[in-house]
């Protein structure tokens, strides 16, 4: 007979992660420490090798945790079989997304996926049918939904203090280095992440979507590569002889310059031996360069970029991104029949590169400002206080993987937790973006991906 002990650990969800660059590392670690005895990792699934033996060697040294098996790409479905989990963690690059959700669910499992659900329409299209067809369960992990601010705005809204949103503003500035991050990477490639309007603006307008309580009706956007890239680089009359920042001499005073072989294995500032780990002594497998100079070639994403968006309720919405600015952050501002709310703040710069959440937490907290003020349209400003909370992402992440990954996850009252039409619905505004950057037309988002009409009124 086993016992209470025994019975409760083989009851424990069993998980596989594919796609183990740094993006997976919050998943592992909290299955791995907090969430041990809820959830088992029974497979790691990459190209490389050499990043997944990485991943084995930091869960044994940091949790004492037991190598988890490994399986390369191309045996993922033989992983499923073998392995016999009830979710897959997708953390893969971008535009493969909508390939391992999908075999995933086909072979009887359900999926946890970073954000964005996918890039483009079709994708998108096979995700929702796949759905239908299985029946299986698609979590989306918008862990800003998460963070203390965010959330608080959602509550003020859904409490009606400025009445029922008419107008809203949204204007994001990436700096020069987490901005210029994403053209360092596999993300300056439209092809494998959607460009940021996608990769990284379906946070911003899942936010929108999740605060108005409505879905997107109609987009127009315009978009360039303004800064980045050779040709502006060029134009300023600068000239750059390295394709990458790793191993060029002449790259060391170039304040955009990212050196993946200047920490030892032992560092652990900031990810540093990550970036070593994970991608240099993994490129003789993997084949990526992480480090590629962001004024060469080829980028093929925008890094200037305004959108206008109605939804169904009728609310106009105006968004910017900026991935080239002097400080990181946000303004927004949300104006209805009884007043206004704005949120600012000023958030530490970060790079992904496999930190665990405390150092994650401590790089994005350098340096942060913020404030929430509520103007009633009759009556005096306030300043509304933002709760704290600990943690990477303003907070954000502990809460979310509570939700995902606890036995006995807690309430849910603001709606918090996004399934697949809250993650398609943040990425239509993307991919309509992209086609109405493309025609110079407004898109109708029906004609990519018609959404249930399930919405929540303001």
């Amino acid at each position: 007979m086993k016992s209470s002990g025994e019975s409760f650990m083989n009851h424990r969800r069993r998980y596989v992660v594919v796609g183990t660059g740094g993006r997976c590392v919050m998943y592992l670690d909290a299955l791995a420490g907090l969430y041990r005895q809820e959830g088992e990792l029974v497979g790691l699934c990459d190209l490389s090798p050499t990043r997944m033996a990485w991943h084995n060697r930091r869960l044994a040294d940091r949790f004492q945790y037991p190598a988890i098996p490994t399986f390369a790409a191309e045996a993922f479905a033989q992983m499923i079989r073998q392995t016999g989990p009830d979710t897959v963690i997708v953390t893969s690059i971008d535009c493969t997304h909508h390939h391992y959700i999908i075999q995933a669910m086909e072979l009887g499992c359900d999926v946890i996926c970073e954000k964005p659900m996918t890039t483009d329409g079709p994708k998108l299209q096979a995700i929702f049918q796949t759905i239908q067809r299985t029946g299986r369960k698609l979590r989306v992990t918008f862990n800003m939904r998460y963070s203390p601010a965010y959330a608080k705005m959602r509550e003020l809204l859904v409490q009606g203090v400025i009445g029922r949103p008419l107008a809203a503003d949204l204007n994001w500035m990436l700096d020069t280095s987490h901005g210029a991050d994403y053209f360092r990477r596999w993300h300056r490639e439209k092809d494998k992440s959607g460009g940021l309007l996608i990769h990284k603006s379906s946070h911003h307008f899942d936010l929108m979507n999740w605060w108005l309580g409505s879905f997107p009706q109609r987009v127009f956007a315009m978009g360039d590569l303004r800064f980045y890239g050779r040709k502006n680089a060029e134009d300023r009359g600068e000239h750059y002889s390295y394709s990458r920042y790793t191993g060029a001499p002449q790259a060391v005073k170039d304040p955009f310059a990212l050196f993946l072989d200047q920490a030892s294995e032992s560092s652990d500032v900031f990810g540093q031996s990550a970036l070593r780990g994970l991608y240099l002594e993994a490129e003789k497998d993997s084949g990526y360069i992480r480090d590629r100079n962001v004024f060469g070639e080829p980028i093929t994403i925008e890094d200037t970029m305004a959108v206008t968006v109605r939804y169904r309720n009728g609310v106009i919405f105006n968004y910017s991104l900026l991935a080239y600015s002097p400080w990181e952050g946000l303004r927004v501002a949300i104006t209805g029949t009884k007043g206004r709310i704005e949120l600012y703040q000023k958030l530490g710069s970060h790079i992904i590169a496999g930190q665990g959440e405390k150092e994650l937490a401590a790089q994005q907290a350098v340096g942060q400002e913020q404030s929430l003020r509520l103007f009633p349209m009759f009556g005096v400003p306030r300043d509304v206080e933002i709760p704290t909370a600990e943690g990477s992402h303003g907070g954000g992440d502990p809460i979310l993987l509570q939700h995902l990954f606890s036995a006995n996850p807690p309430p849910d009252p603001l709606g918090q937790a996004a399934s697949h039409v809250e993650g398609a619905a943040a990425i239509l505004v993307g991919i309509s973006a992209n086609q109405s950057m493309a025609s110079g037309l407004p898109v109708d988002c029906d004609s990519v991906l018609k959404l249930p009409s399930a919405e929540t009124s303001l």
